[in-house]
C-alpha cells in the first residue's frame, strides 16, 4: 500500500521526540565514522557508496514493515533525478568537510542550512520573508562567521568552504523537496534518492574500490547503518509529532559530536565555536518558530537524510 493512501498514524509527541533524539545520536556516530574513514585512507567514492549500501537494508526493512513496498512508483522520475543530483553533491561536500574539520566545527556550520533555506525560499519559491526572519538569518550568518574565524583561523579554508557549501546544498535540497512533496510521498522521495545514489556511486566502485582490513569494514558498516537508522528516525519523528516540536532537537547532535570528538580525538571546541553555535542555534530556533507561526512547517533536515 502506498503511504499516500494510508491512514495517518496516531500522533504521539513522546515517540516523535524519542525518534528525533535517536536521529541526532545516529547522525553524530555516522559523522564520527566518516572522519575515521578519511583517517584510514578510504576514498570519498567508497565512503559515500557504503553510506548508502549499508543504509539500504534498514530502509527496505522499514518499507516492508510499513507496507510501503510500492513507494518506487512515481509520475515524476526526472524531478527525483534532479533532487538526487543536488542531494548527492551536497552529501559529498559534507563528507569531504569532515576530512578537514573537527566534528564540532563541521556540525555547527551545517546548522546554518535552515537559514539558507529561508533565503532560497524567498528567491526561488517567492515566499514572503518578513523582517523578523531576515533578522534571524543575519544573526545566524554572524554566528557562522564567528565559528569560521576569518581572521587568524586555524581551520583549513577548504574545509570551511566545503562545510558552508554543504549547508547551502542542504537548503537547496529542502526547497526541491518542498516542490516534490506537493505530489510525492516521503517514502518515494527517500527510496528514489537512496536508489539513484547507490546506483551512481556503485558505477565508481570498480575504479575506486579497494580491499580493506576488518576494522575498516566495521567503520564503513557502522557508518552506513547509523546513517540509515538516523534517516528512518527522522522520518518517524515527523510522522508522530509536529515539526515545531521535533526539529529543535536536531541541535542535540552538537553535544554528541563534542563528546565523540573528546572520546576519539581528545579535541575540545574553542570558545569561538561555542559562541558561534549559540548564535546559530538561537537564530535557527527563532526561524523554526516563525515558520510554525506562519504555517509553513517543513522538515529542515530534509536535505541529506530524508
Amino acid at each position: 500500500m502506498d503511504v499516500s493512501v494510508a491512514q495517518p498514524p496516531a500522533q504521539s509527541r513522546p515517540l516523535g521526540i524519542a525518534a528525533r533524539l535517536g536521529a541526532a545520536l545516529a547522525f553524530a556516530v555516522m559523522a564520527a565514522m566518516i572522519k575515521l574513514s578519511h583517517e584510514a585512507g578510504i576514498g570519498l567514492a567508497e565512503i559515500a557508496f557504503y553510506r548508502f549500501a549499508f543504509g539500504l537494508p534498514p530502509l527496505l526493512a522499514w518499507m516492508a514493515a510499513t507496507g510501503n513496498l510500492g513507494a518506487w512508483r512515481t509520475k515524476r522520475p526526472f524531478a527525483h533525478i534532479g533532487r538526487a543530483a543536488i542531494g548527492l553533491t551536497t552529501m559529498v561536500m559534507g563528507f569531504s568537510a569532515l576530512g578537514y574539520l573537527p566534528l564540532a566545527e563541521a556540525t555547527t556550520i551545517s546548522f546554518a542550512a535552515p537559514l539558507f533555506s529561508v533565503i532560497l525560499s524567498a528567491l526561488v519559491l517567492a515566499e514572503p520573508v518578513g523582517r523578523h526572519r531576515w533578522s534571524a538569518v543575519a544573526l545566524g550568518l554572524l554566528g557562522v562567521t564567528i565559528v569560521m574565524q576569518p581572521s587568524g583561523s586555524a581551520l583549513p579554508p577548504e574545509g570551511l568552504a566545503l562545510a558552508l557549501g554543504g549547508a547551502l546544498g542542504v537548503a537547496a535540497v529542502t526547497i526541491t523537496i518542498r516542490q516534490i512533496g506537493r505530489t510525492e510521498s516521503t517514502p518515494t522521495t527517500v527510496l528514489w534518492f537512496t536508489g539513484l545514489s547507490t546506483l551512481v556511486l556503485g558505477l565508481l566502485i570498480p575504479f575506486y574500490g579497494e580491499a580493506h582490513a576488518p576494522s575498516e569494514w566495521l567503520i564503513l558498516a557502522v557508518m552506513g547503518l547509523t546513517g540509515g537508522i538516523g534517516q528512518l528516525c527522522l522520518t518517524a519523528s515527523l510522522r508522530f509529532a509536529p515539526v515545531a516540536v521535533v526539529v529543535p532537537l536536531d541541535y542535540v547532535q552538537l553535544l554528541w559530536v563534542v563528546l565523540l570528538g573528546w572520546l576519539i580525538w581528545s579535541t575540545h571546541p574553542p570558545a569561538t565555536t561555542w559562541a558561534g553555535a549559540a548564535v546559530i542555534i538561537g537564530s535557527g530556533l527563532y526561524t523554526i518558530y516563525r515558520e510554525h507561526r506562519l504555517g509553513r512547517d517543513k522538515p529542515h533536515r530534509a536535505g541529506l537524510e530524508v
